[in-house]
């Protein structure tokens, strides 16, 4: 329960099979909610994702912003208030700029980050510490918000075979982190807005205090031109963490549903 939200959903969304896709998958005015349970039945909190457009440095942006905060019995004795913000290239999808702050049971981050594609930098402000770093990056590297939406626009659903298995660069703080992740096929999943046809993907983590094993996290996405993420599980050292899609707005392409409940 204390990862983070939107981290989780951010290692989740780092499934799919890069290639080119020329209709974009998602616009400025999208909006997702998403509704947090713990073990399966006590509700943990929500988490968000708007897509907004704007300019960066006379640059035209996405600007995303995640949300992700606790409700009920568990915000009594693990309160979360999480935020997080992407602005990134509307052609190429790579970040300019990354703000990740949060609050997480008295543990506290409030961290920007500048990326310089071209020369391979991240310029790293911790603002709690007031102090600066210039890190190495890879080449085109993600940060973890702009990666759900790079993906979304990559995805070849036709190419990918159970079994596939990727490879992607993420900055993340002050870190290069890197991820294997392993598609597992397709699945009709029942949701609240009905039956829908998924992509089930799950990617590597390392097994600790966190999670029970490293194959512990599951996604399942949208399998139409949207890639929208409609189911996340995690199994954690103690417990389960899941969540759903609840409610969505402003999508670009029509959301395909197999059967109404």
């Amino acid at each position: 329960m204390k990862k983070q939200i939107l981290l989780i959903l951010a290692i989740f969304t780092v499934t799919f099979t890069v290639a080119s896709n020329p209709e974009p998958a998602f616009k400025g005015g999208e909006w997702f909610k998403f509704k947090m349970s713990y073990s399966g039945f006590l509700k943990a909190g929500n988490a968000t994702l708007q897509v907004n457009e704007t300019t960066l440095n006379g640059k035209p942006v996405f600007h995303v912003v995640g949300k992700g905060w606790t409700t009920g019995m568990i915000k009594w004795f693990f309160k979360v208030e999480d935020r997080y913000e992407s602005y990134f290239d509307k052609t190429t999808i790579l970040p300019y700029k990354f703000i990740r702050n949060i609050d997480e049971g008295g543990h506290k981050k409030n961290i920007e980050i500048k990326f310089d594609q071209e020369n391979r930098k991240a310029l790293v402000y911790n603002k709690k510490h007031e102090t600066k770093k210039t890190v190495d990056t890879k080449a085109n590297v993600q940060d973890m918000v702009s990666t759900f939406y790079y993906l979304r626009n990559k995805l070849d659903t036709k190419t990918l075979k159970v079994g596939d298995e990727i490879k992607l660069d993420m900055f993340f703080d002050e870190e290069n982190y890197g991820f294997k992740l392993k598609f597992l096929g397709k699945e009709n999943l029942d949701t609240s807005f009905g039956t829908v046809e998924t992509l089930m993907f799950r990617p590597y983590v390392m097994a600790g205090r966190v999670f029970k094993e490293e194959e512990s996290l599951t996604l399942w996405v949208s399998n139409d031109k949207n890639k929208i993420p409609l189911r996340i599980k995690a199994d954690l050292a103690v417990g389960s963490l899941r969540a759903d899609l609840e409610a969505f707005k402003g999508l670009k392409h029509s959301f395909k549903i197999i059967a109404d409940n």
